[in-house]
């Protein structure tokens, strides 16, 4: 659609291819040069589309595409610490040791510790799981060795720590005499120590284990598990190094099988007003942790698998 601007264009021209004195129409001239805004317009409204569309595909392209890819390139960890938004302390300031609890009310974990930054052990939170009685390396070897998707499984982030597997199925690949670790050492062989993690982002397989357990008995009401469970499974020695997470929320770790020592410190810049301790999380255990503010370090207990599954909560 033509505006007015245009017209009185329109009209000038055919004055003048028809020999019409214009010098009489110079106002209309002037009135032109001021309010010529039609393509401007046209122009805004072109920009205005262009990048209303840029902004929709790049969201589409982040949620249905980076967000479930491994980046190409990562930020140094110590850079990620160097810029790390600092806390506010007070929420260790009065936390000397881990709490050990048993049949807490919704109610009391919600307002004692569920987004208070305050860790606990919640020692009775596993007792109908099957998971303690049914997972197993072999049995997690099986489980993915039967799943369709493959490829899915290796979309999922793994951990390798200090054993050099590059993937899921490169970890349930091991020779039985290194994965029965302990019965190798009493028959006097030395096998290698192992320890790995991976979150489980395959919805097969998640189905598969739920099935063994589910979602602890105190969360608040309201609240809502992250879809994505994590578990960390090895033999005896240093599990993960210490280190501050990067995720959204707060999170559970239950452990299903031997038993694991947490050390917790605070953040560098609570250092001189928080303490560090340590807590030993023991086989059917659940450590409720804000792993975005405490700095943690963990250690498997001789004698046994470490197993412990992992989610958020918000």
């Amino acid at each position: 659609m033509f505006c007015a601007q245009q017209q009185l264009k329109n009209l000038l021209k055919k004055c003048e291819a028809k020999g019409v004195k214009v010098n009489q129409l110079k106002c209309v001239r002037e009135f032109l040069k001021e309010h010529d805004n039609c393509k401007p317009k046209k122009r805004n409204y072109f920009k205005a589309i262009l990048i209303i569309s840029l902004l929709i595909y790049a969201l589409i392209y982040y949620y249905g595409h980076l967000r479930t890819e491994h980046c190409s390139l990562l930020m140094p960890q110590a850079m990620r610490y160097a810029f790390r938004p600092p806390e506010n302390c007070e929420f260790c300031k009065q936390v000397k040791h881990m709490e050990h609890v048993r049949d807490i009310s919704i109610e009391e974990f919600t307002e004692r510790y569920a987004y208070s930054g305050r860790p606990v052990i919640v020692e009775d939170a596993t007792t109908n799981w099957t998971a303690l009685e049914k997972f197993n390396y072999w049995y997690f070897r099986d489980i993915y060795n039967r799943a369709k998707n493959r490829e899915k499984v290796l979309d999922c982030q793994f951990l390798p720590y200090n054993t050099g597997f590059r993937h899921l199925y490169e970890a349930l690949d091991m020779p039985a005499e290194r994965v029965e670790f302990y019965k190798a050492k009493q028959r006097g062989e030395s096998p290698e120590p192992w320890y790995f993690g991976w979150s489980n982002c395959n919805g097969e397989t998640a189905e598969e284990f739920r099935q063994h357990y589910g979602r602890p008995y105190f969360l608040p009401e309201l609240s809502e598990s992250s879809p994505i469970d994590w578990f960390f499974m090895g033999t005896e020695g240093l599990g993960a190094q210490m280190h501050v997470d990067n995720v959204r929320l707060p999170s559970w770790q239950a452990q299903l099988a031997g038993s694991k020592r947490w050390l917790l410190a605070p953040p560098p810049e609570c250092y001189f007003h928080c303490s560090s301790f340590e807590a030993l999380v023991e086989e059917g255990d659940i450590i409720v942790l804000d792993t975005n503010r405490w700095y943690h370090q963990t250690f498997v207990q001789p004698g046994a698998i470490s197993l412990t599954i992992g989610a958020e909560y918000d």
